[in-house]
């Protein structure tokens, strides 16, 4: 309503909107009361002093509008600040107006309750401490409040119906604002919880990336070693078929670990996903296919892409990529055949549907999937539906796990292009 274009997001800020849409009503209460008082009841009330506050409340609602539309942050003092004024208005209002007779009085719960819920303790204190003063102040210092009259019990009932009505929007401005601001503080904890949960995450990744690093480079030398007295048993052993191709399977696989190793070398120093080569997304579901299929080439596997031809053309990092083959490879080892693979892409979005046979999902495996060093398998490390996980999110995407009608899994993966898309 007010501020509306306001760059304002911290919960402070917001609050203060809502206390400037508060103090708002209560302006205009104000003045109706003060009209219908002098008007209708005929009360003696001095009004150049108390249209003087109200004037005072005004201005400060317009700065604080004005102040709304700034780019920096509302501190929790500034916030603390702003109720003072209203305390301090009210209590000058009540001073010309009956003081604690009036049942306006219990107004000062509101900005009370308000600190209380959006504001630290030493703020709570503090404004407890001070409407408490203010109270006890004006039970002995303000102008007396009475009908022209002088009728005693038309001043008790009007200070009853007083009493009933400052409850009854007390109640509702309570009910009606102070939620909305639990609500806003509520939202406040559940971010930061989530931004420590994703600090938390992104600590175990560098601490898995750096280890990845070194293993990599350390790996280099066995390989190649490796590499070489396969090669020299092929040449020993050319007179034997079936372990020559033991052999050659043997050197493909050393070969594949080799170029797996320059592959995450080489991306550990691609920052962006637009570095890579662009390609359609098909051709890039496909190329992933084959590139798995070295790795594992004895998994029976049928897969099928579906979608808008020509299809969309992607920069996709080594990040995304071994994201990817983790998933596949976790299939795999659950069922060695019956692997398919679904992939579907429309309004910039992938849709990715891999299934297996293998023995399903238990509700404990389903619960914990996903977190590090966690795994079922009898070897493996746990990390790679982790470090998959952390990637496609990282890219706005999502993975479930799903137990499949018949037996077996489906892992489904839902990822925006956006961050992906380069024009043609």
């Amino acid at each position: 309503m007010f501020g509306h274009d306001a760059p304002m997001t911290a919960p402070s800020g917001s609050n203060l909107r809502r206390v400037l849409v508060l103090r708002s009503f209560v302006i205009g209460g104000l003045l109706l009361a003060g009209v219908l008082a002098v008007r209708l009841l005929e009360l003696p009330l001095p009004l150049p002093p108390l249209f003087s506050v109200i004037g005072l409340l005004t201005l400060v609602n317009l700065l604080t509008w004005w102040r709304l539309r700034q780019p920096w942050p509302v501190a929790d003092g500034e916030f603390f600040a702003q109720l003072l004024v209203d305390v301090l208005a009210i209590t000058v209002l009540l001073y010309y107006a009956g003081g604690s007779t009036n049942p306006l009085v219990s107004y000062y719960l509101v900005p009370l309750v308000i600190a209380a819920i959006t504001l630290p303790a030493v703020y709570t204190w503090s404004m407890a401490a001070l409407t408490a003063a203010c109270y006890t102040l004006l039970m002995f210092n303000y102008y007396p409040l009475m009908p022209r009259d002088g009728n005693f019990s038309t001043a008790i009932y009007l200070h009853l119906t007083g009493m009933w009505l400052t409850f009854v929007l007390s109640a509702f401005l309570i009910a009606f604002f102070v939620v909305r601001m639990a609500n806003a503080v509520k939202a406040r904890d559940q971010a930061l919880a989530g931004a420590r949960e994703e600090t938390l995450r992104n600590e175990r990744i560098v601490a898995l990336g750096t280890l990845a690093a070194g293993a990599a480079h350390e790996l280099g030398t066995p390989l190649a070693t490796m590499a070489v007295v396969t090669t020299e048993l092929q040449q020993e052993y050319a007179g034997e078929p079936e372990l020559v191709e033991d052999l050659r399977l043997l050197r493909q696989q050393v070969d594949n670990c080799k170029h797996i190793l320059s592959d995450m070398l080489a991306a550990a120093g691609q920052g962006r996903a637009e570095d890579a080569a662009a390609q359609p997304l098909d051709e890039y579901l496909a190329g992933l296919l084959e590139k798995w299929q070295l790795v594992k080439p004895g998994v029976t596997v049928a897969a099928e892409w579906q979608g808008a031809l020509p299809a969309p053309h992607i920069a996709a990092d080594q990040t995304l990529t071994q994201a990817l083959l983790n998933l596949l490879n976790n299939a795999a080892d659950a069922s060695f055949e019956n692997v398919e693979i679904y992939g579907c892409w429309q309004n910039n979005e992938l849709d990715l549907e891999i299934r297996d046979r293998g023995p399903g999902l238990a509700p404990e495996v389903q619960q914990r999937a996903g977190q590090p060093f966690f795994t079922t398998k009898g070897h493996g490390f746990g990390i790679g539906l982790f470090l998959a996980n952390a990637t496609i999110e990282r890219f706005g995407g999502k993975v479930l796990l799903l137990n499949r009608e018949g037996g077996g899994a489906i892992t489904r993966v839902s990822l925006p292009l956006t961050k992906l898309l380069i024009k043609p």
